[in-house]
């Protein structure tokens, strides 16, 4: 090891003042604020998303499709373009629940224009988990909201319809799909059909794993050749197999586990 790096190793950063409470929570204020600000410019892009799709705004450009489109005004990857489609759809279908089950009137937030561009604290990959099951989300949120609007326990103010959204989409996340509802009346079949549900079962929580370390917003590609890699070989579990757990987990689909886990 060199002079230069021994200097550096021993080197002492400069002591700082003692950060008192007050300066603590002004910076925690103004961090929030950009988080918000954050969370905000996303429901922005969602909704200029769904709307420039619903338009085919392509076709006046003169490119073939949106993926195309998208690569060449705004650099991004055929994956990413639909990523931004799937958090446009999730989103679309909470507005319209929460407009279904809230009575502005009633509710402490009158500004339409603060309603619209409420806080459900979602991160991206929570909307675009629950993209292919919006119409459970949906219907979920508005009977939540209903029954709460009912009770009269609680006003229909902002900080409750955020919780009512952000418990509807955790639910829907990790619950896998229910089983039939009528079994079958041979008990061979009965019971060949309850290991499925098991299968699926485990299959959805290891997705939920590997969605941990390999986040929606990668493609197959690039989670197999990133850290789901290694995990599926530390916890002794195929490869092919994990990416089919992650991809059920996204979709809640149980054709994705076909030819790996059933």
């Amino acid at each position: 090891m060199g002079e230069h790096d021994q200097d550096q190793e021993h080197a002492v950063e400069p002591a700082r003042p003692p950060l008192t409470a007050a300066r603590a929570r002004e910076i925690t204020a103004r961090l929030r604020e950009a988080m918000d600000d954050v969370r905000r410019s996303v429901a922005v892009l969602a909704a200029r998303v769904r709307d420039a799709h619903a338009a085919r705004v392509w076709v006046p450009l003169g490119h073939s499709s949106w993926e195309l489109y998208c690569d060449a005004e705004f650099g991004i990857s055929r994956a990413q373009a639909y990523r931004l489609l799937d958090v446009a759809r999730s989103l679309a279908a909470i507005h319209g629940a929460v407009a279904a089950g809230t009575d502005t009137s009633r509710t402490r937030d009158t500004d339409p224009a603060a309603a619209a561009a409420l806080d459900y604290g979602l991160s991206q990959r929570a909307l675009i988990a629950v993209s292919g099951r919006t119409d459970t989300v949906a219907e979920l949120i508005t009977r939540r909201l209903a029954t709460l609007a009912h009770s009269g326990l609680q006003p229909l103010d902002t900080a409750a319809v955020r919780a009512v959204v952000r418990q509807a989409v955790r639910d829907v996340r990790t619950a896998p799909p229910p089983p039939p509802t009528a079994p079958p009346a041979d008990p061979t079949v009965a019971a060949l059909r309850a290991v499925v549900d098991d299968l699926a079962a485990s299959a959805h929580a290891i997705g939920e794993l590997m969605l941990e370390v390999a986040p929606a917003y990668l493609s197959d590609t690039e989670a197999a050749n990133g850290a789901l890699a290694l995990l599926c070989e530390q916890i002794g579990e195929p490869l092919e197999h994990g990416l089919a757990a992650r991809r059920y987990a996204l979709t809640g689909d149980r054709r994705a586990l076909h030819g790996t886990v059933l």
